[in-house]
């Protein structure tokens, strides 16, 4: 009897284990974007390819798009991020058929549209970063990019403002990028470097090294 009981509560453990959640679209569709940011940036560009179709698979699984609307803004941040030039028409196409405060001023953001930028929507990585950028502040809006603890999310704002930075801040931007293996945020900000750098021993290992990581 008591081996009987034991294994019809191992049933039930495994029963419940191993039920799906009724929005496992939606984690699919984040898990397969995750995926898709880190071989993006990584350069592994086919695999990146096959992340996002899946990503955009499972969020088309719902009316609700929502999700949908991550993964096109997601994209077209990260494209910025490396300084591709992207206006965001995919999550623009859809925009209209959602009602979301934090993915507006997220569209805002990452376009500049200043004017209509509401900091107190955004994630809280944005929250400073944006109120300086709003107020024109770029001294301060500098200062807090620094300070800003998701890697993604401190190259994102640092693209955003490239050209306001000194070389330092581009260095620690190269930095956080080498470390963490993101192939293309290291030419971006390598290519940053060689426009802003005038010393020719500099600019020559600059030069090189891009050679390097761009070889196969």
């Amino acid at each position: 009897m008591i081996k009987i009981i034991y294994l019809l509560v191992i049933l039930l453990f495994l029963g419940c284990s191993f039920k799906s959640p009724p929005n496992e679209w939606q984690y699919n569709s984040v898990n397969a974007f995750d995926a898709y940011t880190k071989d993006f940036l990584r350069g592994n560009d086919k695999m990146a390819k096959n992340d996002l179709n899946r990503a955009i698979k499972h969020a088309k699984m719902s009316a609700d798009l929502t999700t949908l609307a991550k993964v096109y803004l997601g994209k077209c941040a990260l494209n910025i991020s490396v300084g591709i030039d992207d206006r965001c028409d995919e999550y623009k196409s859809i925009s209209e058929l959602i009602d979301d405060t934090k993915l507006d001023a997220y569209y805002n953001l990452i376009n500049l549209n200043l004017d209509r930028l509401q900091p107190d929507k955004l994630d809280k990585n944005y929250q400073k970063f944006a109120l300086h950028l709003v107020k024109k502040d770029i001294p301060q809006a500098k200062q807090t990019l620094l300070h800003i603890n998701k890697p993604t999310s401190k190259l994102l704002a640092a693209s955003l403002i490239r050209d306001k930075l000194d070389n330092q801040t581009r260095k620690e931007m190269l930095e956080s990028a080498s470390f963490l293996g993101y192939k293309k945020s290291v030419l971006f900000w390598l290519n940053e470097l060689k426009v802003h750098t005038k010393d020719t021993n500099k600019l020559k290992k600059i030069r090189k090294k891009i050679e390097v990581i761009k070889s196969k």
